[in-house]
């Protein structure tokens, strides 16, 4: 199976569909590592001593309500999941899943350091 990669659109600006095609996987890594909560410390303190307070502003960086980590079950996951889609970072779903479930707070400030370094 082969992936097509389109940098520019064909003659007429779109393919057949209307839309651009890039790889499933993404280009690039995290600009952090997961566990370089200190590289931030502001970040790493407030989330830290409120963690509500840091997942409610990756949300509204995100575009959403600020309290939908409160309402929707699964958010977390969500959120990683578009950061990772918005800046073509490698890694899949399955991942996500497992890096909130086990690091929680690591992986909340490493999506907070991501999008302040995707100027977000």
């Amino acid at each position: 199976m082969a992936t097509v990669v389109m940098t520019q659109p064909p003659p007429g600006g779109k393919n057949s569909e209307g839309l651009l095609v890039t790889s499933v996987q993404g280009h690039r890594n995290w600009t952090t590592g997961l566990f370089d909560c200190f590289s931030n410390c502001k970040t790493c303190v407030v989330t830290t001593f409120c963690l509500p307070l840091t997942v409610c502003n990756i949300s509204r960086k995100l575009g959403d309500n600020a309290c939908m980590p409160f309402f929707v079950q699964g958010s977390q996951i969500a959120m990683r999941s578009r950061i990772r889609t918005l800046g073509g970072i490698q890694g899949t779903i399955c991942n996500d899943c497992l890096v909130i479930s086990w690091c929680g707070p690591c992986a909340v400030c490493q999506m907070s350091r991501e999008l302040e370094n995707m100027g977000l």
